[in-house]
């Protein structure tokens, strides 16, 4: 039993119980027995002689009650020191989280990092959307050019596709500008997303603060990450073609010894088991990106640094992932397909002939449809994607290395939003950027 005031067992009151060491059903001092009933006003033997004149003790008021019997203020008044308005009021909920920037400083949830990505394109939409903008505009340039003057030429694949009888050295020329004028609009896309990703890491780190950057900022940043995020982006897919050759590598040696059926099976094994390592190795390292740029570390340490943070999350990152994958994808069909129709029409293109790959002799005009739509989509689908990744990695570290303690420092929020609290416990880890 508590003898703390206002706790007693049901049915009774602190002065009818007996007391602890049976004192109350024994004879006193002097032999005479249970004290009389004057003397019930006395406190017991084991209580302390001073206290509060009868009365002034209350029972805990319900919430909004501040008053308890003879007038006195019951627990939940002011006077007490108690919790306002009422009993228990202050254990009711947990202090909001401070939230000096897009997102709340705290574990965040799906909605809350998707949310995050876009409430970054609409406060800070001039340097997120010029960025993208300027890398779409030069990368769909490229593309267009290089579909317009290698892929409409004689001397490309679709070229070829008119002369029945080629030579050899025909069919060597148009594989040749095949492949060329695809790795030059492989290695321009992948320099725009190189520059995209890492300007636009940089303006998340900045508004998950509640600070704006610009252009020129965000550039300055992060010009000096662009080597290393290069080495990053060209080692991760050398890294998967490696992993799939191995998978697949006995199903191509039964395919050359001469056993077709088991070769294959083994080739289909090996794709799938070269997808499901692809995938696993894209999850793993997904947030080495950020790591490179916001901690300055080399291409090894951020896979790392990477590695670390996704242990133990890998399937939830994978679902955050995916679903933003989905929603590129959505975004990016619904714009294109619409630009696609409008550069059919305007173009004069057939549109069975163009699905079909029958008409060869795509014109500029609708190419440079497409290419527009292209544009608007990369524009706003960059944005997204780079967010996305950048608020991962920062809520991993959150969760995994209290990361919102240092961002709440360094913002001069008060820890548990505008209320007053102590200073925060010094944190060991640098904060994005810094």
């Amino acid at each position: 039993m508590n003898d703390s005031p206002g706790w007693a067992s049901p049915g009774s009151s602190p002065s009818d119980e007996p007391a602890r060491d049976g004192s109350g059903d024994r004879p006193d001092a002097e032999g005479q027995g249970p004290s009389a009933p004057e003397d019930r006003g006395a406190p017991p033997v084991n209580w302390s002689q001073q206290q509060p004149p009868p009365g002034q003790w209350t029972a805990p008021s319900p919430p909004g009650a501040t008053a308890g019997t003879g007038g006195a203020p019951g627990w939940g008044s002011p006077s007490h020191g108690g919790p306002q308005p009422g009993w228990n009021s202050g254990w009711a909920q947990p202090p909001a989280a401070a939230k000096p920037g897009i997102i709340p400083l705290r574990p965040l949830g799906v909605g809350e990092i998707l949310d995050g990505a876009v409430s970054t394109m609409r406060a800070h939409w001039r340097t997120v959307l010029g960025i993208s903008l300027v890398v779409a505009v030069v990368t769909q340039t490229a593309s267009t050019l290089t579909t317009g003057l290698w892929f409409r030429g004689s001397g490309s694949l679709q070229g070829l596709e008119k002369n029945p009888n080629p030579t050899f050295d025909e069919t060597l020329d148009a594989v040749g500008g095949t492949l060329a004028g695809s790795g030059v609009t492989w290695l321009i896309s992948v320099l725009g997303t190189i520059i995209a990703t890492a300007m636009l890491t940089m303006v998340v780190s900045r508004a998950v603060l509640g600070r704006s950057v610009s252009t020129g900022d965000a550039w300055r940043s992060a010009r000096g990450q662009l080597p290393r995020l290069f080495g990053l982006l060209f080692l991760l897919p050398l890294l998967v073609t490696a992993v799939a050759a191995v998978a697949m590598a006995p199903g191509l040696i039964l395919a050359v010894s001469g056993s077709r059926t088991a070769a294959a099976a083994f080739i289909v094994l090996g794709a799938f088991a070269a997808l499901a390592a692809a995938v696993w190795i894209w999850i793993r390292y997904s947030l080495a990106a950020p790591a490179l740029i916001l901690e300055r570390q080399g291409v090894i340490a951020s896979m790392r640094r990477s590695a670390k943070l996704v242990r133990g999350a890998w399937w939830r990152i994978f679902g955050i992932q995916l679903l933003t994958l989905v929603l590129i994808f959505c975004v990016g069909a619904a714009i294109e397909i619409v630009t696609s129709i409008i550069a059919m029409v305007v173009g004069g293109e057939g549109a069975m002939d163009w699905l079909t790959g029958e008409n060869t002799t795509t014109s500029w005009t609708f190419l440079i449809v497409v290419g527009i739509g292209s544009v608007i989509s990369s524009t706003i689908t960059f944005p997204i994607s780079a967010g996305v990744t950048a608020l991962l990695y920062m809520d991993q570290r959150i969760r995994r290395e209290a990361l919102d303690l240092e961002l709440i420092r360094a913002a001069g929020t008060p820890e548990n939003g505008p209320q007053q609290q102590p200073p925060a416990p010094q944190a060991h880890n640098a904060t994005p950027g810094g």
